[in-house]
């Protein structure tokens, strides 16, 4: 091991749908944390492993910090806030904008109590002109005192080997946590689940989502070929209608969808059988949400 080498943990922040997943994936090079334009889509605390000769970057990817509606709400805020305190840096990604609402000013106040160093990340920026991405690091900058501000495109991979080095500085130096070819901490299993709920996400237009959750029932390895029984559980009769669709099409769409990443992932070809089952107001039961793999004392 390289006296110089460095090791540490960076947890990502922001408010729902700034991009957090897209960027954790885009920095270790591989998709493990799903994306998706609606709000709140990483319910979980996921660990992925960057490594490079230099170092390693454990990235802690937490959910979006929002307004909690129900016990899951209050979950997924209790994991992003808990987060702040393992780390040794955090960064915290927001949109170039020209307005600091309530949901970045509650941000704020959770990072003025952090010791970690604080990078604030820019993203999106393809999508605005170069002043509005200035103004708005004028603006934030008024708001918290930054170690670095990096503007970044996740999408487009723009300016993100800056960010690597950025992290990379603000690391202890010692051993690596994880062996060099370590991705994630994730079981295989959760992964094809949040895969499976990824496309759900992404076929359905509804307040739906919000309510789906995916428990992988089996996993069984053949010789040319992995058969995997997958259940969708929802909130509400008519969610199941139309989660399956006309004739069972959505659900159909939804499994042919999912299968090629699950292939990429398990390096193998898959047998998905899906179902459906429905379990009304599982969001607001602590049976149901720890059942469903979402426990607070995990996070403690």
């Amino acid at each position: 091991m390289n006296e110089r080498y460095k090791a540490g943990f960076a947890a990502l922040v922001g408010r729902p749908n700034v991009g957090k997943s897209t960027l954790m994936n885009c920095l270790i090079g591989q998709k493990i944390a799903i994306t998706s334009k609606k709000p709140q889509t990483t319910r979980n605390r996921i660990q992925t492993v960057y490594t490079s000769d230099e170092g390693q970057i454990v990235f802690v990817d937490t959910p979006g910090i929002h307004k909690a509606k129900n016990k899951l709400g209050n979950y997924m805020v209790h994991v992003a806030e808990h987060s702040f305190k393992e780390v040794d840096v955090i960064l915290w990604l927001v949109e170039p904008t020209e307005y600091i609402g309530a949901g970045e000013q509650h941000i704020i106040e959770q990072l003025k109590k952090t010791s970690a160093p604080v990078i604030l990340v820019i993203n999106k920026i393809d999508t605005v002109k170069k002043e509005q991405v200035v103004a708005s690091i004028d603006l934030y900058r008024k708001q918290l005192d930054f170690a670095e501000v990096v503007p970044v495109s996740a999408l487009k991979k723009d300016n993100t080997e800056v960010l690597i080095q950025q992290i990379m500085s603000y690391l202890p130096y010692g051993a690596a946590f994880y062996d060099e070819d370590t991705i994630t901490d994730q079981p295989t299993r959760q992964i094809v689940a949040e895969l499976v709920r990824e496309k759900v996400l992404r076929s359905i237009d509804e307040e739906i989502p919000h309510g789906v959750a995916v428990i992988i029932e089996s996993m069984k390895y053949g010789k040319n070929i992995v058969n995997i029984d997958a259940t969708i559980i929802c909130e509400r009769d008519s969610h199941k209608g139309i989660i399956i669709g006309k004739g069972g099409a959505m659900l159909k769409k939804i499994g042919s969808m999912a299968r090629p990443e699950i292939e990429d992932l398990l390096e193998q070809h898959v047998n998905l059988q899906l179902w459906v089952k429905v379990k009304k107001d599982w969001r607001d039961s602590d049976f149901l949400i720890k059942n469903f793999g979402y426990d607070p004392k995990d996070h403690e």
